[in-house]
């Protein structure tokens, strides 16, 4: 018997893979690209949540088919919560992690607070209307990149408890203590539910 197909309102691919890792085989995740959606989906939300649902009823309202989106932002203490809901596009519109990442160490250099949180929110259409599932992970930011897995800032967060950063973890690892993890985790119970 196939999956039940979600929609995945994102044309990330690594972020495509890493919900389907967490799916753990009970839904079929595309993109997108699969649903012939190639323009870029609004995201002019002033919260993490508002970017969230505004994703998934754009997706919904143009192309007639339920799916969830996330919208992520990283909020660090020295910084009154920056980048935030600007996360993706902290150093710039080309919304480069590495520049990114640089910007934000800089910003960091000398601060004795490195405290900082990963916050994901999912919004997932449905026949029940948009629900929406948060998932926060604490940790600090390094004083520099380190690792090759993980995308976006995964080079420069070292989350509680761990004393490396997301990008020297395995994807089952990271995933298991994700702020997207912890997330999609309480979406798939909804979803379970809803049978």
């Amino acid at each position: 018997m196939p999956l039940p197909r979600l929609v995945f309102a994102t044309r990330n691919p690594g972020k495509v893979q890493e919900i389907a890792q967490l799916l753990d085989g009970h839904f079929q995740v595309i993109g997108l690209d699969e649903i012939g959606c190639t323009e870029d989906v609004p995201e002019t939300a002033e919260t993490i949540q508002g970017n969230a649902i505004q994703k998934a009823e754009y997706v919904k309202q143009h192309y007639g088919v339920d799916c969830f989106a996330d919208d992520t932002g990283l909020e660090v203490n020295a910084l009154g919560g920056a980048p935030g809901v600007y996360t993706a596009r902290y150093a710039g519109p080309e919304k480069n992690a590495d520049a990114n990442m640089a910007k934000l160490v800089g910003a960091l250099q000398g601060s004795g607070d490195r405290g900082a949180q990963f916050r994901t929110v999912i919004a997932l259409t449905g026949p029940q209307g948009t629900r929406t599932f948060e998932g926060i992970c604490p940790g600090t930011i390094a004083p520099e990149p380190s690792g090759v897995d993980g995308f976006g800032y995964d080079p420069v967060f070292v989350p509680r408890g761990r004393d490396c950063t997301f990008a020297e973890m395995d994807a089952a690892a990271k995933n298991a203590i994700s702020h997207r993890g912890i997330a999609v985790r309480a979406m798939v119970a909804e979803l379970r539910k809803d049978g």
